[in-house]
């Protein structure tokens, strides 16, 4: 029996999804003006959801199989261990509701160990990338209905009609909650809340603190793969953008900031330069920096206290033997 798919566009997100699209395929003006001000200020950023085009995606699945990186192979066999406890305590019956497309295999773990599960709703802003998602997890679950929602999973607060009045269970994967400062993550905890309602259940991966010793490896491995998906932003500030960096002459550069306990990743100017960017000249200094991502880590406790301030209850958390990584099951 097939499973049935059928993207779901909330009203009000249509714009937002034209955006994606204009953005995949080049020129995007949330790019531009997301660039074009992230570079004019000081310190300069630009936000990390951009490393994602085609190239940077691929990049990133390599990233996922280095063996510096900890965390896609601690959560999944987390996943693999305590599938069955984790159902058990989410209840049975509910249905599936996933904020970012995350990772297939992961998404499959978790629904073989839930069992029957009405529909699975994953949201994401990027439709190419829910509808690969959807196709591979129709392949694997036989008659699952699948209904992938087009919307901004920070900030949305509609789902389908057809879930209306049925129980639901949360999966945020991957630790991408770490991307999110402290305050845009109660903000994200709380909207969740707002969206799957009363009675919910969600599961959270967070990467955990540990020696730097492990934890910086795992953003900038000896093979390179790390700086040249972070490198890869500039490529696609040169493409679709018109600019003029250098690429050798930007580094890549991992650090971990022990006082807001987060992983801080940024592209250093090896020289003095100036660059273009449409019409518009940015000059760096020797060694000044990009800001391009966070990493927020977290103690076991550290994040039951964010999810209760967010009106959450923490039901368990499981982590591995090493305290790599944890899984924290929730309930309002």
């Amino acid at each position: 029996m097939a499973s049935d798919i059928a993207l779901y566009i909330p009203s009000g997100a249509t714009a937002s999804a034209a955006s994606l699209r204009a953005e995949e395929a080049g020129g995007s003006d949330e790019f531009a003006d997301a660039v074009l001000s992230g570079l004019g200020r000081r310190p300069r950023s630009i936000p990390c959801r951009f490393f994602y085009d085609a190239k940077g995606s691929e990049l990133f699945e390599e990233i996922t199989a280095l063996d510096e990186y900890y965390p896609t192979r601690t959560e999944t066999t987390l996943l693999e261990s305590h599938g069955e406890e984790i159902a058990a305590l989410a209840g049975s019956g509910r249905i599936l509701v996933e904020f970012g497309s995350g990772s297939s295999r992961k998404t499959s773990l978790l629904l073989g160990a839930l069992g029957e599960v009405p529909v699975y709703i994953p949201i994401d802003i990027a439709a190419e990338s829910l509808r690969e998602a959807a196709e591979w997890l129709s392949g694997q679950h036989d008659g699952l209905t699948i209904l992938p929602v087009i919307a901004d999973f920070t900030a949305t607060r509609v789902l389908p009609p057809i879930v209306r009045g049925q129980k639901r269970l949360g999966f945020f994967s991957g630790s991408t909650i770490g991307n999110l400062t402290h305050a845009e993550a109660r903000a994200f905890l709380n909207n969740a809340a707002q969206l799957l309602g009363p009675g919910s259940a969600f599961l959270v991966g967070v990467d955990l603190k540990k020696d730097i010793s492990v934890l910086l490896p795992a953003y900038d491995d000896g093979e390179g793969v790390t700086a040249a998906f972070n490198l890869n932003l500039l490529t696609r500030i040169n493409r679709e953008l018109g600019g003029t960096f250098d690429l050798t002459r930007f580094a890549h550069e991992a650090i971990y900031n022990e006082v807001a306990g987060r992983v801080e990743i940024y592209l250093r100017s090896l020289a003095e330069q100036i660059v273009r960017v449409k019409d518009r000249a940015f000059a760096f200094a020797e060694g000044e920096r990009i800001h391009t991502e966070n990493s927020h880590k977290y103690t076991v406790a550290e994040f039951q206290s964010l999810a209760s301030a967010s009106g959450w209850h923490p039901v368990k958390a499981w982590t591995d033997a090493a305290d790599l990584f944890s899984l924290h099951l929730l309930r309002l």
